[in-house]
């Protein structure tokens, strides 16, 4: 099948990401996004009277998220364009495209901007009051911390998780450090030609507002804080748990940025497009979720249902992008699909730079509509798993406008 909605080609856009305690550290999320959506439209000339409808994507609390996607679209002087939040962890991105491309099909909306964004840094230490228990005494919660090292289904850490698919299906550590190593290389082509890549998506120099969005605090010319890994340095690293298999270097790191993309109906596409002649087709959209404490295996079947969706098969994609906060992710899926596992994830995922969780996936969408265009249009899919053993995937098309 093939939504209704498309995704204009160029009305999107993505923050670097910085690795968590580092330059956007100090930024409230929901405030930072909207400085940057206010930018990024004028940058692109885009009328905002002709959205209609927003959804916000945000997995880490921060002050007044209570007012969600209308505060956020008022910031950035959309204050005509209403709409919900939503939180699905490392899914998010997806799961907003599909709300906001329903909401077109529907008829309710004709262009529906989708902004994710999160900061893992300083993450809120949240109190739950117990006026009945114990002196009064409530619980205590560190919103990033204590969540990603506990899963209170099974009392298991993320970590685990990928670490029970390392071990059933026999993965070791070497072939995810061949992994981390090509994922590099391939990273290293999008900052090749002064990040030539990147600044088709992205502005470069970025300009760091200082708290108070006044004035700049610094300027950045690209991700900021990634680790570059050699063949040597990851020999050397133990496992992160006893008898595993994943060490530090086989797995991404926590991070801050934001990331927006405009879905809208054809009309309005081909309006709102920096180039009309290029067409950005949705063609299918895919939920799953697996046995508990098996994380990355959820991609597989997500893909699946976006592919079958599309009326489409895996060979027939011309480019392949995944969340991969492990490497272990990769693997399990280019073996379950029977392709190379060298090949997926050009010019960057999430595994290089970086997890700040809910504007992972829209980068993802974005990098894959560009490695499209730059290659001249074609068939791609994303795919990217999420704390509760669950995923979502999407199947997009790149073409010319008939």
């Amino acid at each position: 099948m093939s939504y209704l909605a498309e995704i204009p080609y160029g009305a999107y856009w993505s923050t670097p990401f910085c690795r968590w305690q580092g330059s956007l550290a100090n930024l409230h999320s929901i405030k930072f996004a909207a400085h940057v959506v206010r930018q990024e439209i004028a940058k692109r000339d885009i009328d905002g009277a002709l959205l209609d409808y927003g959804v916000l994507g945000t997995s880490v609390p921060q002050h007044h998220v209570f007012y969600g996607l209308p505060w956020l679209t008022g910031m950035a002087g959309l204050d005509h364009v209403g709409g919900p939040t939503i939180g699905q962890a490392c899914a998010t991105s997806v799961r907003c495209i599909l709300n906001g491309a329903q909401e077109i099909e529907t008829g309710q909306a004709t262009a529906s901007l989708i902004v994710a964004a999160d900061r893992v840094s300083n993450g809120p230490q949240v109190y739950y009051p117990a006026p009945t228990g114990p002196g009064g005494t409530g619980k205590t919660e560190n919103w990033t911390m204590d969540n990603f090292g506990y899963d209170p289904l099974g009392g298991h850490s993320m970590l685990a998780t990928a670490e029970n698919v390392a071990r059933d299906f026999n993965i070791t550590t070497g072939q995810q450090h061949e992994v981390v190593l090509r994922r590099q290389e391939q990273y290293a082509d999008a900052l090749a030609d002064d990040h030539a890549f990147q600044k088709r998506f992205m502005t470069l120099p970025f300009d760091v507002p200082r708290p108070n969005f006044k004035k700049t605090a610094n300027q950045l010319i690209g991700d900021e804080g990634l680790v570059t890994s050699t063949a040597e340095g990851l020999a050397g690293l133990r496992p992160v748990l006893k008898d595993g298999t994943i060490t530090f270097g086989g797995q991404t790191h926590p991070a801050d940025g934001n990331a927006s993309l405009i879905v809208a109906s054809p009309d309005k596409a081909k309006e709102l497009s920096t180039d009309s002649s290029i067409q950005v087709k949705i063609l299918g959209i895919g939920q799953a979720r697996v046995e508990l404490a098996y994380m990355p295996k959820a991609t597989v079947p997500a893909a699946r249902v976006a592919l079958a969706q599309a009326g489409l098969a895996i060979e027939q994609m011309d480019a392949l992008k995944t969340h991969n906060p492990f490497a272990v992710n990769d693997l399990y899926f280019a073996e379950q699909f029977g392709i190379n596992v060298m090949k997926m994830n050009n010019f960057g995922c999430s595994l290089i730079w970086g997890h700040p969780q809910g504007p992972m996936g829209l980068r993802g969408v974005i990098e894959l509509i560009e490695e499209l265009a730059k290659n001249g249009g074609g068939y791609g899919l994303f795919s990217g798993c999420a704390a509760g053993d669950t995923a979502m995937a999407i199947v997009i098309q790149v073409t010319d406008r008939k």
